[in-house]
């Protein structure tokens, strides 16, 4: 299965260097920095509008349901 994988991205990048005309690079395992913090970033203010915005709603489900319980 590893091995279908592996070729499988290979086959796609290869299409994608001959689509884009890019030559092949090595791989950098580094990553994406800017990409990656800015995932963080959009993922901290979505969990913040939702608290700001269902946090009441929320506290109140999770009070009545501990409530229902004792």
């Amino acid at each position: 299965m590893e091995h279908l994988l592996h070729s499988l991205l290979h086959s796609l990048l290869r299409l994608h260097a001959a689509v884009t005309g890019m030559r092949h690079r090595p791989r950098d395992d580094r990553g994406d920095v800017p990409g990656w913090v800015m995932v963080t970033v959009m993922t901290a203010g979505l969990v913040a509008v939702l608290t700001a915005v269902a946090g009441p709603a929320l506290q109140q489900m999770l009070t009545s349901a501990l409530n229902s319980v004792k």
